[in-house]
This record gives C-alpha cells, structure tokens and sequence, in this order.
C-alpha cells in the first residue's frame, strides 16, 4: 500500500505522520511514478502549518505537501509517448489533500514529468522541477530584451541559484546578492557581480548598475525595498503573490508555479540545461519518510543551502 507523508492537523513539523493510502492507476494521460526521492521547500512548511487551510479543508485528511518528485515510472495510460515504463522520471506536483510530492507513489499528468537530467541521481533530480520552473516563468514573464541587466535576490536559496545560472545561460549580466558566507557560493553559480545581502541592497545594486537593472528577482521576498535597484519601465518577478503598488512603470510579475505544471517542454529544457553542466542540482541532506518533521525542523532554522530531500 503506498506511503503518505502528511498532517491530520495543521501546525509544526511535529504534526507531520507517514500514513498509508489506496493505490492508485495511471488514467488517460497519466503516468503512475514510484517515488523515490521528494524535495522539501518553503512552500511545503506553508502547507504544513495551515496556511492553506482554506483551500484544503473540503477535501478530508491526511494533507500531503511536496511539489518536487524523482522516481521510476511503473505505469502509463493511454495515449503517453514521452516515457515508459522503467524511465527514471522526474515531476512537479500540485499539491492537493493527499495528493502530494511526499508520497511513495503518485500519478501525475504526464506533461508534469520528463526523465532526470543524464548524470543526475534520483535524489539530484527531485530538487529542479519546482524551482527550476518557477525561475523559468520568471523569465517568460519579465521578456527581458537580449544583453539585458538582472539583479537576483536570495541568490543562495535554490529559486535564486537557478535564476542566476540560467539567467548566465540567456545572455543576461547578472548581479547577485549574498551574505559573507555565501559570496563563493553565488560567484560559483556564475554571477557576474555579487554585492552584500540585506536592508540597503537595492543601492548596492544600483551602484554596480547606476541606471537600474533591466529585471529583477525578487528571491528574499523584499518586496517594494527591491524596487529602487529597478530601471525605469524596468521588470521584477515576484515569488509570494505580491504586485505593488509599484513606481516608474515597473512591471510587476507574480510567478504561480502551478500555472507551469503542465509545461512539458520548459521541464524538458530545464532537464537538458542540467545535462550540459549550465544548471547544477543541489542537495543539502536527506531524510528517511519516518524523519520529515526533521526535515522541516532544518529547513525552518534557515541557513541550508541546496534541498533537504525525503526519500522513500
């Protein structure tokens, strides 16, 4: 019977059980994955203490987080060319009541799955999909012009590090914020100017560029503090929902992952950025199921760099 990691009740890492549900079947579509590794993300501890509360509660219990997963696949339904049975997949998931990435198996619609990156390990690839697609929609939305400017925020955090890497990867001058400790890190990712993190790096970042940066990356969730490092007309992409008010025209661009679920062909890019060695997967430590509520205890006391990974 597959395994669930989840809550019965909303609140802290503690709340989080390993349960056992009904099997499920591949439909039309679909692919059946057994999991083998899933990713731990900010976004799962949201999950988890109850801040979606509202959204789930129709639905009955366990509640299962989780929006990365890396696997084999173990069936397909009809009408699926990309994959077979056997591949070494991996998958964003869009988390609902027990349908979740914590899961040691899972169906998933097959345009949210591909196959890992040549060289990656299960546990590797489950960190790119979420991130990777959420750095890639920031990119289609800001539509940044060729040889454009882009400052990225958080750029040790995994959405930030993907930014950095792929904005290398289009072109763009990037110029990335980082603590003391991290300032190798980020130069390592591929950034072109790395300026200190914190309160006052929107000044910092119109120093190195005393027009403003074409785009920004709004990774530390500073909101309308980024916004005098921006050029006028100038972009930001924004990872919480906020979008203003803004100023100079800015352009603001709340980046809902879940809009890119099924967006086989950005995964497949994402997957084959990885393989050439532009995009490099990292892990922090992983954990058995029975040990996710350490999981999020680590990811909650901050400083991790690279994804704490469940493993099944």
């Amino acid at each position: 019977m597959p395994r669930v990691v989840g809550v019965e009740e909303f609140g802290g890492p503690e709340q989080l059980q390993v349960f056992d549900v009904p099997e499920r079947h591949a439909g039309p579509g679909e692919v059946r994955v057994a999991v083998a590794a899933a990713a731990v993300n900010p976004t799962d501890t949201i999950h988890r203490s109850g801040g979606r509360a509202e959204l789930l509660k129709k639905d009955p219990p366990p509640y299962v987080p989780g929006m990365d997963i890396a696997g084999v696949v173990d069936e397909v339904g009809a009408g699926v060319t990309h994959i077979a049975v056997g591949d070494e997949v991996m998958g964003i998931v869009v988390p609902t009541a027990s349908h979740g990435g914590y899961s040691s198996s899972l169906v998933l619609p097959a345009r949210s799955v591909t196959t890992t990156p040549k060289g990656a390990t299960l546990v590797e690839a489950c960190t790119l999909p979420m991130n990777g697609l959420t750095a890639q929609f920031a990119f289609d939305l800001m539509q940044l012009g060729a040889g454009a400017t882009l400052a990225v925020t958080g750029a040790a955090g995994a959405f930030g590090g993907y930014m950095v890497q792929l904005g290398v990867a289009y072109g763009f001058r990037v110029i990335a914020d980082a603590s003391d400790n991290d300032v190798h890190l980020v130069k390592a990712l591929g950034a072109h100017d790395v300026v200190a993190r914190g309160p006052d790096v929107a000044e910092r970042i119109r120093a190195v560029v005393p027009d403003g940066v074409d785009g920004l990356a709004d990774g530390s969730v500073q909101c309308e503090q980024l916004l005098p490092a921006i050029a006028d007309n100038g972009q930001m992409a924004t990872i919480r929902g906020w979008d203003g008010p803004t100023e100079r025209n800015i352009s603001i661009h709340p980046v809902w992952v879940r809009n890119y679920a099924t967006e086989l062909e950005k995964l497949e890019r994402l997957r084959d950025l990885t393989a050439s060695g532009a995009v490099t997967l990292r892990v922090a430590r992983t954990f058995a199921a029975s040990d996710a509520p350490d999981a999020h205890r680590v990811l909650e006391a901050g400083g991790t760099r690279g994804r704490c990974v469940i493993t099944f």
